[in-house]
Parts: C-alpha cells; sequence; structure tokens
C-alpha cells in the first residue's frame, strides 16, 4: 500500500508538468504568419489554393517539439478569439494542417468568408504571444 502511494505522487507531478509545458510555447522573436494567397478583397470562383508564410519560424509536423517551429491552423468564418491555454479546435471552421503543409486546396460555399492562420506548437497550442495572422475577407463566386 505504501509502494503504490509512493509512486502517484512522481505520477502525479510528471503528468503536471506534461500539462505545463503544453502550453505557452515561446514564439520565435518577430514571427510573422501570413496569407501568400488568397490577398484580402479577393473575389475567386469555386475552389482555391490557400499558402501560408512564416517568417522567423520554422514549419514541422504536428507532435514534432522542435525549438521556434509550429504548424499551421487555418480558421474559417471564426469570429471568437482563440483560448491561449487550451489546443486549437479542429472542426470545420479549424482546419489543422500537421503534416507541416503550407498550402490547402480549399472548397468554400459562395459568399464572403473570413479567413486567419494560426501557428500551434507540436500539441496543437497557440504560442505566447500567438503566432496569428490578420483575419482577412474573400468573396467565393
Amino acid at each position: 500500500m505504501k509502494i503504490a502511494r509512493l509512486m502517484v505522487l512522481p505520477v502525479a507531478l510528471l503528468l503536471w508538468s506534461s500539462a505545463a509545458n503544453a502550453q505557452g510555447k515561446p514564439a520565435g522573436k518577430d514571427a510573422v504568419l501570413y496569407f501568400v494567397w488568397p490577398q484580402n478583397g479577393a473575389t475567386i470562383k469555386g475552389g482555391f489554393w490557400a499558402r501560408f508564410g512564416l517568417r522567423n519560424m520554422g514549419v514541422t509536423h504536428a507532435g514534432d517539439n522542435y525549438q521556434n517551429s509550429g504548424h499551421h491552423h487555418l480558421l474559417i468564418d471564426v469570429n471568437e478569439p482563440i483560448d491561449p491555454k487550451e489546443p486549437i479546435p479542429q472542426d470545420k471552421s479549424h482546419l489543422h494542417f500537421g503534416a507541416g503543409q503550407t498550402e490547402a486546396r480549399i472548397e468554400l460555399p459562395p459568399g464572403k468568408h473570413t479567413l486567419q492562420l494560426v501557428l500551434g506548437d507540436a500539441n496543437h497550442y497557440p504560442f505566447d504571444p500567438p503566432v496569428v495572422s490578420e483575419k482577412i475577407t474573400i468573396r467565393v463566386k
């Protein structure tokens, strides 16, 4: 019984330290995340290739915990801010590019849409400070 109690504390401390390290990974100095294409205000007919740009940090796969690197997440028509203490959601409005992609074919219904990029760390958490692009607006015909 004493051995079981003695083992609980180290395991609990290990889990607590892993959770604490998953949040707030420091962002690269002067990191800039941006859209290569489309540009703000673009009118697009049908599906399109979205191309992502990143300066002063590297792009890697989700799960790869390399310093000063992360992977892209595309937010489509998202109005609420990302919670820096929570992993970036994964759904039809929060697309993950965990294989290190820097471009993707996007199909959206006709109408006005907003797009924004967020760089996530190995565990899909935003960096501290968050590395985000400007939010752009496009129109799909």
